[in-house]
């Protein structure tokens, strides 16, 4: 027993150490990633929790008051979604904290880009205390979730379509014949990639001998999205780009693909996951794989995006000047550097998380609707396909807006 417990504290003051080591290695370039790292740990707790937490939280009095013990599924769905709800607690409130902050004078800045150690703990004390909270809170986090989740797709929908118009600016401002030549290999690439998917979507999704009218409804309305975009890109009073256009085909596509893919696995035109009843582990742990790092990357690229975040005071993207002085001993450099303002909102950054915080919980309990085997797999149900195509339609819709706008308000800038 003595030799136990000298065992456990070493093992203790080891990580603690190895703890204290790695925080201390968070430099001010460095920040953004470990926010991505924490937000990536809550989703791996969530996660093994909603595996193991099931038979202690049936045995907790002030979550299972119930006259009757609910399934195994509902304390796996409520896992998911406490911690959920105490990783957007801890992000909103940084947020909060963090609203106005203009330059690297003010102390918020030196908040938002170190004291690691006493982050960690409070995310840590955050989520414990989540698990404390009466169930009714956690219903109401439950409900204003797929309200929070929705409005993160359609962020990532607006980071999409500001990356596709830069990047096609980009390359068309070369003005170079090497620059248009790859501009139509690529956009080629994606319609041929789209006209390939669309194929490989009907003979996965509308078996023969079967009724999928509404497999088929997806999958043509995206079709005609596609073609959609090519006119009205290509119309002279437009003068539009094929390049955007050919990449937001592409994506569409995906978003039809990925809703037919969630699709319940006992759903008979599910031909992709027809016979596959039992889910396995390395299945389970792709998926969760897959959506911590589409959930980091959005989070990461909205925090990146100074078309959306930048404060008025800040310089616009591509200033592509150091944080940091290079010569931190000269004391009216170093002041200089300090009043820089911001490269782009903090606030609006933590807010982003507190959004994801949200989506990944729906991604992780089916949209609180899970039921049999669909219940144990990552984003997979009806609710799920629902949003992936409502998605894609959002998508489409925005984007023919960024090409028709300027014609409609030419006073306005886009």
């Amino acid at each position: 027993m003595w030799a136990a417990s000298c065992l456990a504290s070493c093992c203790a003051a080891c990580a603690c150490d190895a703890c204290r080591t790695v925080v201390s290695g968070i430099s001010r370039r460095s920040a953004r990633i470990a926010y991505c790292g924490l937000f990536a740990l809550s989703l791996m707790v969530s996660w093994i929790l909603r595996e193991v937490a099931a038979p202690l939280m049936e045995k907790l009095p002030w979550i299972n008051h119930f006259h009757k013990t609910p399934d195994r599924e509902w304390f796996e769905t409520d896992a998911v979604l406490r911690v959920s709800l105490g990783n957007f607690l801890f992000f909103t409130i940084l947020a909060t904290i963090m609203v106005g902050v203009r330059n690297q004078k003010d102390p918020r800045d030196g908040l938002h880009h170190g004291g690691w150690m006493a982050k960690i703990i409070c995310w840590c004390l955050v989520v414990i205390f989540t698990f404390f909270l009466p169930n009714e809170i956690v219903g109401f986090y439950e409900s204003i979730s797929k309200f929070g989740s929705g409005l993160f797709l359609l962020v990532q929908v607006v980071l999409l379509l500001d990356f596709v118009h830069g990047w096609n600016d980009k390359w068309v401002g070369y003005d170079e014949q090497f620059w248009y030549i790859a501009l139509f290999v690529v956009s080629l690439v994606c319609y041929v990639a789209s006209f390939v998917f669309s194929g490989l979507l009907f003979h996965w999704f509308t078996p023969s001998g079967h009724d999928c009218g509404l497999n088929t409804f997806f999958i043509v309305m995206t079709l005609i999205l596609v073609f959609g975009f090519a006119i009205v890109a290509l119309h002279p009073a437009i003068g539009g780009s094929i390049l955007p256009a050919s990449v937001i085909s592409l994506y569409c596509m995906y978003l039809c693909y990925s809703g037919l893919a969630s699709e319940p696995r006992d759903y008979e035109c599910n031909g992709l996951h027809r016979h596959s009843k039992a889910v396995s582990t390395s299945t389970l742990a792709l998926g969760l794989i897959t959506t911590i790092l589409s959930v980091v990357y959005s989070a990461v690229r909205a925090g990146s995006s100074t078309a959306l975040l930048s404060p008025p005071s800040s310089p616009r993207a591509g200033a592509a000047k150091p944080l940091l002085p290079l010569d931190s001993k000269a004391e009216e450099q170093e002041e200089k550097e300090k009043s820089k303002p911001v490269t782009y909102s903090y606030s609006f950054f933590h807010l982003i998380f507190s959004l994801a915080s949200m989506y990944s919980a729906m991604l992780l309990t089916g949209w609180s609707t899970s039921v049999g085997t669909s219940g144990r797999l990552v984003d997979v149900g009806w609710p799920s396909v629902w949003v992936r195509i409502i998605t894609g339609w959002a998508t489409a819709g925005l984007y023919i807006w960024s090409l028709v706008a300027p014609i409609m308000f030419p006073d306005r800038e886009f």
